[in-house]
């Protein structure tokens, strides 16, 4: 079906953008890539009012690269820890540790890990068994697809319309 072709070629096309852009963001800068996540939150709906985010990601920053405001009328923050690390590498449960322990000391319910690399099923299971801290995780593959689904970081080329016969014009 040519319909099933031209599918499997849009998911083709997307996952060689997606690696192209974690190759991308790789050679940029630790903070090029903390004001990367702030800005594609802020794309996603995040923040939204005047100062709703922050980077904050220096030494001595304490495990906390940026604030965001979780609505537009600010009623939650949420807490990220950015961390560009190569893409083969693997962030353990020690890393997630840490971060629920800086939210703890900054007295946060939600914080947000995301990284280029990717998550062991311990850092997985630890994250999702924390209830007075929710601590979401984004590795590499859900950093480039949420960058490709919300156009940041990326330039549409073509558009293509599939049409087919409607059959309600013809029932007359």
């Amino acid at each position: 079906m040519p319909q099933d072709l031209l599918d499997k070629a849009f998911q083709k096309i997307n996952s060689d953008l997606a690696d192209e852009l974690l190759s991308e963001i790789i050679l940029q800068s630790p903070a090029f890539f903390e004001r990367l996540v702030v800005r594609l939150l802020e794309k996603m709906g995040y923040g939204g009012l005047k100062d709703s985010s922050e980077i904050v990601g220096k030494s001595g920053d304490e495990g906390i690269d940026g604030i965001i405001r979780e609505d537009k009328l600010g009623f939650d923050l949420i807490y990220i820890q950015a961390k560009k690390w190569d893409m083969d590498s693997t962030i353990g449960r020690p890393e997630i540790q840490k971060f629920v322990g800086a939210l703890a000391g900054q007295g946060a319910t939600k914080g947000l890990f995301i990284t280029t690399a990717k998550f062991s099923k311990e850092a997985i299971d630890y994250a999702k068994k924390q209830h007075t801290t929710k601590v979401i995780l984004v590795d590499g593959r859900l950093l480039t697809e949420l960058m490709i689904e919300h156009n940041f970081g990326v330039t549409i080329e073509n558009i293509y319309e599939v049409k087919r016969v409607d059959s309600d014009f013809f029932s007359d």
